[in-house]
């Protein structure tokens, strides 16, 4: 009889957990459930037939107009849902469906729970909105030592003054840092592997982008060599949460003409995505020239980054083709605020006083007002949501 009492205990707390964690879903303190069975890449028939399900696919980068970064975002003293709602909503009301919304390792280290509530809340917005998000879990553009906390102000006339890199260069040079690199991607992946909200996982933005202009003289040295090996751990951590939805990460310069053209770390991305995701800011014979060398590997396209109009990347050049070849297409930026991507790139080497006169990046102005109507009126007209 004791030996069956103390079984009866075991049973009953083991179905308290069970209510308390369902599914594996992360717990305070951030442990995750990993699937038995990692699931593997998906096949040419596979992709192909999620991205029939999909529709046309048409959205921007995403970032609220008062946050200068992916901390000022997330965090839960900034975490501006009546912003991103609005914005959400001018996004949605000219034909967009998706956007592409980075997310940051250190915020897991600070409120795991935290992070996962705010996430579902997003979700919750976008979804209010038809939009799918695809997240991103890394990148290594920019500020390559993010701090928690408060974020500063922006530098004036300066095209992303705040954002920053994750991991940062000190947690990408150490490799004892992996373990809660793990346990964010995973975490992160589990509680929303069966999320219909959740459109796709985009494992790192531009991972071999070295900020040469902007950073390059604090960067690490031989920084590809360390971001190689763990951007392959990190789509396998990716996996090894089990996703239902599609996984991939970007390549954005260089040769692709041929598999054998392309450096090992891009080689590595293509390999391993499900479906194959690029970048492009230029003009539409370049842009044309890269789609048709991916086309090759007979997977989904999706171009997470162009519009930069000055570089002849411009919504009446680029967006009729991303139709044309059916290609998933998301620009950088929508409403002008603290990140100030209206200004270009070059604001690194030079100093601007005043507004551009034309605009880089960005849809709306802060008010909600088209920087230009016929930009937002070919959206409309594209994506089928005239009036």
């Amino acid at each position: 009889m004791k030996t069956m009492r103390i079984s009866l205990i075991v049973l009953a707390v083991s179905l308290l957990f069970q209510q308390c964690n369902p599914a594996g879903k992360t717990t305070n303190e951030g442990t995750e459930k990993e699937t038995e069975h990692p699931v593997e890449r998906w096949s040419k028939e596979k992709a192909s037939q999620w991205y029939e399900e999909q529709g046309w696919l048409v959205g921007s980068n995403f970032t609220p107009s008062t946050a200068i970064n992916q901390l000022e975002m997330w965090q839960a003293e900034t975490f501006d849902t009546a912003t991103i709602d609005r914005e959400l909503g001018w996004a949605a009301a000219i034909g967009m469906n998706t956007a592409r919304v980075y997310l940051h390792d250190l915020l897991w280290e600070q409120d795991s729970t935290g992070l996962l509530q705010r996430i579902n809340t997003f979700l919750d917005l976008a979804d209010k909105h038809d939009t799918r998000v695809l997240f991103v879990f890394f990148d290594s553009v920019w500020d390559p030592f993010p701090r928690l906390g408060t974020q500063r102000q922006p530098r004036p006339h300066l095209h992303n003054s705040g954002w920053l890199q994750s991991p940062g260069l000190e947690a990408l040079r150490d490799t004892a840092q992996y373990a809660r690199l793990e346990r964010y991607v995973k975490g992160v992946t589990a509680h929303f592997a069966d999320d219909d909200r959740v459109l796709g996982w985009d494992v790192w933005n531009e991972p071999d982008n070295t900020n040469d202009r902007a950073y390059g003289d604090v960067e690490l040295k031989d920084k590809v060599a360390y971001v190689l090996p763990l951007l392959e751990k990190t789509f396998e951590w990716v996996r090894a949460a089990g996703p239902s939805q599609p996984v991939t990460s970007g390549i954005w310069l260089g040769d692709w003409s041929s598999h054998e053209a392309m450096t090992p770390l891009q080689q590595l991305q293509i390999d391993q995505s499900d479906i194959l995701s690029f970048h492009n800011y230029d003009g539409p014979e370049e842009f044309e020239k890269r789609v048709q060398w991916l086309q090759r590997y007979e997977r989904p396209l999706l171009c997470t980054e162009y519009m930069a109009r000055p570089n002849g990347s411009t919504f009446q050049d680029i967006l009729p083709l991303g139709k044309k070849y059916k290609i998933a297409m998301y620009n950088w930026g929508l409403v002008d605020g603290k990140t100030q991507t209206k200004y270009p790139w070059d604001s690194w080497d030079k100093q601007y006083t005043a507004e551009p006169p034309v605009w880089f990046h960005e849809v709306f102005r802060a008010d909600g007002t088209p920087y230009s109507q016929e930009e937002v009126d070919l959206i409309r007209e594209l994506t089928g949501s005239v009036d």
